[in-house]
């Protein structure tokens, strides 16, 4: 759950940096709008809205966010693609256009990571005790791993679309897929289009680890997220960032864990190897022009490690932010793309 690394990466840096050090006048005063959803907390802060739309506002988001929860879970038996993952068949299965979307993305992005970022990845997910399934009493051996790497791949998922609708499709009848590592940006995203059918031009949205701007924040600057240093110190910022009307999502290692028999075991899985990450990569923030997007890559990112991810970004061009343990702390590194987002003051 990304909950954890929104607490741990993408900190909402008081929201109007600009008035972090005094007591905003309630003459500038956003409107703050938050819930629950997905297994994490949703928030949205608005500029130039009348505090009377707050109750009727918070009812429309929190309705959004259930129907996109009821597509997407992998913990209610009765959601949409809990429903797909439990058909051992290989007829296409009915789909929603959001839900074709988001697998589209994700499949593309599966495939320029060469399989880092895979969606099927579920049953070793599972295995290791991050997933619906309790967390395990012994760290799964071999042929535990090679019988849950038999059940993944994306070559088994195929999206469908005609002009009478969209499908998924397996040819692996046992195939389960997970969407939680993109599921915050994708319903970070539905409340940035929600603010604009609400005729609402200046708003910061986030899901979990994922954000997303439009416009100004309440003293008309621009809205700045701060991506938090990887220690337990929530107020250590790493450095600063004005989204510029972009999506930004992080992903991260050094929160989402548990011990057993004595090591740490990441909740970021390797779909090549079956089994948690051992690099030193910790965090991968990438801004993208939608929340999914980049909740997409920066998933990909964090499995491939901090060379390959340099790498990838450079070829693909992408607005990357990575975060690497040594020895005597951390060092960081952008990618050309991602300074042209990073704040000074």
């Amino acid at each position: 759950m990304k909950w954890y690394l929104l607490r741990g990466m993408v900190l909402l840096a008081c929201l109007t940096v600009s008035s972090c050090d005094k007591p905003q006048s309630l003459a500038v005063s956003p409107l703050v709008l938050e819930g629950k959803t997905m297994g994490t907390f949703w928030r949205v802060s608005l500029a130039g809205v009348d505090s009377t739309r707050g109750t009727a506002l918070q009812q429309a988001i929190q309705q959004q966010l259930d129907e996109d929860d009821h597509q997407l879970s992998t913990w209610k038996t009765d959601s949409v693609l809990s429903r797909f993952n439990q058909y051992r068949g290989s007829q296409p299965q009915p789909v929603s256009a959001n839900m074709a979307h988001i697998v589209t993305m994700a499949l593309r992005i599966g495939i320029k990571t060469a399989g880092a970022m895979d969606i099927t990845v579920g049953p070793l997910v599972n295995l290791w005790g991050f997933g619906p399934d309790r967390q395990p009493t012994h760290t799964p051996d071999q042929a535990e791993i090679d019988a849950a790497r038999a059940l993944t791949g994306l070559q088994h998922l195929k999206v469908i679309q005609t002009g009478e609708g969209q499908w998924l499709q397996k040819d692996l009848p046992a195939l389960y897929v997970d969407l939680s590592t993109m599921g915050e940006g994708f319903a970070t995203d539905h409340l940035a289009r929600l603010m604009e059918k609400e005729g609402i031009n200046n708003y910061l949205v986030s899901v979990g680890g994922a954000v997303l701007t439009r416009g100004k924040n309440a003293e008309d600057k621009p809205w700045r997220v701060a991506i938090q240093k990887p220690t337990d110190q929530e107020s250590a910022v790493q450095a600063v960032v004005d989204l510029q009307g972009h999506g930004i999502s992080t992903s991260g290692s050094y929160r989402n864990y548990y011990e057993l028999d004595g090591k740490r075991i990441s909740h970021v899985i390797d779909p090549v190897t079956g089994r948690p990450i051992e690099h030193k990569l910790v965090s991968a923030t990438v801004i993208a022009t939608t929340a999914l997007e980049a909740d997409g890559w920066d998933t990909g990112l964090m499995v491939l490690g901090t060379e390959k991810a340099k790498q990838l970004a450079i070829r693909e061009k992408l607005a990357v932010y990575l975060i690497t343990r040594q020895d005597n702390g951390f060092t960081s590194w952008m990618s050309p793309q991602f300074a042209a987002f990073i704040q000074t003051q």
